[in-house]
């Protein structure tokens, strides 16, 4: 059973999102809040598998209350996923920065929903590669070239060329196929690189990847 959590300052939405989780066997609906401050509250006392969070609430917004959640060890498990009116790549990054596993607008298909709740409680991130490839090309553009990151020299050569394929959206299957490797050799790969740079998800590798030199799309040399 998928324990979820619901955070929106809506109540129809809250109920809207409510109605499509109970038509669900596997899903559970543990609690819902208002705004970050009690959802904060209820993730302590509930400790739910998977947090859907607004980002624009009062007292505190989703993004700072997914902020203290991914940094709180006492919450390691817990998985947020962004809901939102706002498909935009500030957002997103911020997101993502925040801790977020993934990112969906609001009218999102219920199947698609649905489907997004099992993807993260699993442990993937929910980021397609459309949001993926869009976020760093254009919000890396706007940010300084960073330093190479000694963050990286635990990786493998192997597991570099993987993370850079991560860092593309590419799934598990499409890195498989590229580097000619089987899905399951893959999936070991990944799950080593998340290990070994403490990221909680794959949309953690995302970021990583990018802020730390790795991937630099929009970047030339001699800039």
């Amino acid at each position: 059973m998928i324990r979820v959590m619901l955070v929106d300052d809506q109540r129809l939405v809250r109920a809207g999102f409510a109605s499509i989780l109970g038509d669900e066997d596997d899903i559970e609906l543990v609690g819902e809040a208002g705004d970050g401050a009690e959802a904060l509250e209820l993730v302590r006392s509930k400790r739910p598998d998977v947090v859907l969070m607004d980002i624009r609430m009062p007292r505190m917004d989703g993004l700072e209350a997914t902020e203290r959640i991914g940094r709180d060890a006492r919450f390691d498990g817990v998985k947020v996923v962004i809901l939102t009116t706002f498909d935009e790549d500030d957002y997103v990054y911020r997101a993502l920065r925040a801790g977020a596993s993934g990112f969906l607008v609001k009218d999102t298909d219920p199947d698609e929903l649905i489907h997004a709740i099992r993807v993260v409680a699993a442990g993937e991130a929910l980021i397609s590669p459309k949001v993926t490839r869009r976020l760093i090309a254009e919000f890396a553009g706007r940010v300084a070239r960073p330093e190479p990151s000694s963050k990286l020299g635990a990786l493998t050569e192997r597991e570099t060329e993987v993370l850079k394929l991560v860092a593309t959206g590419m799934s598990n299957d499409e890195i498989a196929g590229a580097l000619f490797l089987s899905p399951a050799t893959a999936k070991t790969h990944v799950s080593r690189i998340m290990s070994k740079l403490s990221a909680r998800d794959r949309a953690q590798l995302v970021v990583t990847a990018y802020e730390a030199g790795l991937v630099r799309p929009t970047w030339t040399d001699g800039q």
